[in-house]
């Protein structure tokens, strides 16, 4: 007969967790006090320096913001620009339509979140009327470069500058932000606001924006397209102001009177003002009666005309040249005249 075993009740014991293991180390040891206040210390430093790079990159233009077009006063500054090309304003919002912004344009602060113009007058104008059309939120930012100009003469500086690089001015344009900034008060003189806003400019080149002075102070309001009016035309209106004070008044009326639809026109209505008057020859006294012993010799044929284009045919005599024909009027007389100035 098989001996039979005798099983032991479970132990309880076996069911409890393990005993926790603890490291003959002990707990890890927290860090001394001074490391947190230096660590925290080092963040803040950093932050603070990381601030006032930014405000400084800020501050000197070398960072650009990006500021609510209508926090910009454009009229900050008398602009230098009269007119601007319907051609080249298209072409600058198809180009900010297409790509965005990629110049910005110069600022300077005026006020709690208010921005004067110093440059970029096209580029705002554009995103203005791009907003105005669209309605898109994204013409109604412009991006700009913050400058600290030493004074107004310094702002007018840029202006100028960045026209003359970018665009160029026109003779009259030129010599109109020259007495503008004169009336400004930001220069005493002429020749102050000349030297200072045109010093790269020769010598030459200064002196005939000087003598549009007299053709902007004399007939700005008068003129529908003074930014097209030629050098040379420019500088004989100036000297002829020059010499007749009277004369602007004269030419005003008539602009008023005849209104140019355009600037051909408008050049040959100023053209007729620099004819000279023509010259009436004082009566002669008569002849003495040549003695009858005396035979006359015979009178020397006419010139006969000769015809140049329909309507028009030219004579010359000794000393003179004689112009007759249908076409013969004061628009052809003006058109002649200003080649002969041109080319003589």
């Amino acid at each position: 007969m098989a001996k039979r075993k005798r099983l032991t009740p479970a132990n309880p014991a076996f069911l409890e967790p393990a005993p926790e293991v603890k490291s003959a180390l002990g707990a890890p040891m927290r860090a001394a006090p001074i490391a947190d206040v230096a660590r925290e210390a080092s963040a803040s430093a950093a932050a603070e320096e990381l601030a006032q790079t930014l405000a400084e990159a800020r501050e000197k233009g070398r960072m650009v913001i990006e500021v609510p077009l209508e926090a910009v006063k454009l009229d900050h500054l008398v602009r230098d620009r009269v007119a601007v090309q319907d051609d080249d304003t298209q072409a600058l919002k198809d180009s900010l339509r297409a790509r965005g912004q990629k110049t910005p344009v110069e600022l300077v602060q005026i006020g709690e979140g208010r921005y004067g113009l110093i440059s970029g007058w096209r580029r705002c104008m554009a995103l203005r009327a791009l907003q105005a059309e669209t309605g898109e939120a994204r013409f109604g930012t412009v991006l700009g470069l913050l400058r600290q100009p030493e004074d107004s003469a310094d702002a007018y500086q840029s202006m100028v500058e960045e026209n003359e690089i970018r665009v160029g001015l026109s003779y009259f344009e030129r010599a109109r932000i020259v007495a503008k900034s004169v009336e400004a008060g930001v220069f005493e003189t002429d020749r102050d606001a000349l030297q200072a806003l045109f010093q790269s400019a020769s010598r030459p080149k200064r002196s005939k924006i000087g003598s549009f002075i007299a053709l902007v102070r004399g007939l700005e309001g008068a003129l529908r397209f003074p930014e097209m009016i030629g050098e040379r035309l420019g500088l004989s209106l100036s000297r002829a102001l020059g010499e007749d004070p009277e004369l602007a008044v004269q030419i005003a009326a008539t602009l008023a009177e005849e209104a140019p639809e355009n600037a051909e026109v408008e050049q040959e209505i100023l053209s007729r003002f620099l004819a000279p008057a023509p010259i009436v020859p004082s009566p002669k006294p008569p002849e003495a009666a040549e003695p009858a012993a005396k035979a006359e010799g015979p009178k020397p044929d006419p010139v006969k005309p000769q015809p140049i284009v329909g309507g028009l045919s030219l004579s010359h005599e000794e000393g003179r040249l004689v112009l007759e024909g249908r076409l013969v009027d004061d628009k052809l007389k003006a058109r002649l005249i200003t080649w002969l100035r041109q080319n003589f």
